[in-house]
């Protein structure tokens, strides 16, 4: 017996959901997201495989994935029938003999203690069926990075380990964007120091990276490229760090003068969270999407933390204030950021 993490995705969850409720939509080019409509703005939440296929993903503008997929049928969002099938999937997984720490509404870590890993992924991929109709992929891994990356191997409704032992053989040839937690930013970082592979990152001197990267990141680089992972699996409550409201705008916002409105607004309803909550807010953080695709965010710690309406919305106003660019605005967002708890 041994100690392993698998990391269970639902596969094309949203689109899944839809194509329970309309079985007419399987095969077909399917794309989740906004109010359903391409000729408004917003994002792709999920798109089906067929989709997929011309290019439409997920954090797409709808009309980007319109102009890929013209054939594409388009619905809306509809959060609590996601809700209610999330929920299904995860109290059946809650039933197993194993630590179940759920990331989302499709995603879920286990820790269980068993010989043959293979056959328990087998066995979450039928109960899951059976209770819920959706498919799932499971990947198998020693920790939680190794997991989380053979699932992506495994799609769709497979099954995929990696370990310690075959981390570089299955990945090291791979760019390091492809790894969890590192975006094309610190891709194109690393490219331009001549690391374009995981196994070149792997090789890499922590103290060098500590260098461009900073102490924290830059060994944390070095580390997920050796696939090395130390978070534990955890059953506790899953604790927000964060609450946050966006609105995307049909027409952009042209005024500075109405942008600032928009924000007090925006940061009234983020008070609102927090008090509901129950946590008063350390830092608040703004984010401005300009047209057509350009996004920047500022913040501005609070002197101390708050629950305050007023000094939210004031800290939301400085941190706006601290935009140089004053272009056309397509969405505006504001965060509460929560006292860290180990601090």
């Amino acid at each position: 017996m041994a100690l392993w993490v698998l990391h269970v995705d639902l596969d094309q969850f949203l689109a899944a959901v839809e194509m329970l409720r309309r079985p007419e939509l399987r095969g077909l080019p399917l794309v989740v997201g906004g109010d359903g409509d391409p000729a408004k703005r917003g994002v792709v939440s999920t798109a089906s495989y067929e989709a997929r296929k011309f290019g439409v993903h997920s954090g797409q503008p709808l009309r980007t994935a319109a102009r890929r997929c013209p054939d594409a049928i388009f619905l809306p969002v509809d959060r609590p029938v996601y809700e209610a099938a999330s929920a299904v999937v995860m109290t059946t997984l809650r039933e197993l003999d194993a630590v179940v720490e759920v990331m989302g509404w499709d995603e879920a870590f286990l820790e269980v203690d068993v010989e043959d890993p293979e056959a328990f992924a087998a066995m979450i991929r039928d109960r899951v069926k059976a209770a819920s109709q959706l498919d799932c992929t499971v990947g198998i891994g020693e920790n939680k990075l190794q997991a989380k990356m053979a699932t992506g191997l495994g799609k769709p409704a497979g099954v995929f380990r990696i370990t310690h032992q075959t981390w570089l053989d299955v990945l090291g040839a791979r760019p390091p964007d492809a790894l969890w937690g590192i975006g094309s930013r610190t891709g194109k970082k690393l490219a331009d120091l001549s690391i374009a592979t995981i196994a070149e990152l792997a090789a890499a001197s922590p103290r060098g990276l500590a260098g461009v990267f900073g102490p924290r990141i830059g060994p944390w680089l070095v580390q997920q490229a050796r696939g090395i992972d130390l978070s534990p699996v955890t059953d506790e409550p899953y604790i927000p760090r964060s609450r946050s409201r966006e609105v995307t705008y049909q027409q952009n916002l042209t005024d500075w003068a109405q942008v600032k409105e928009e924000v007090a607004k925006i940061a009234a309803s983020v008070s609102e969270d927090v008090a509901n909550e129950g946590r008063p807010a350390a830092r608040i953080v703004v984010k401005v999407r300009y047209a057509p695709f350009f996004t920047k965010t500022h913040g501005c710690p609070l002197p101390e933390p708050t629950e305050d309406p007023a000094l939210i919305a004031s800290a939301a106003l400085t941190a706006l204030d601290r935009f140089t660019r004053h272009d056309p605005v397509r969405l505006l967002g504001v965060r509460a950021e929560f006292p860290d708890p180990q601090l």
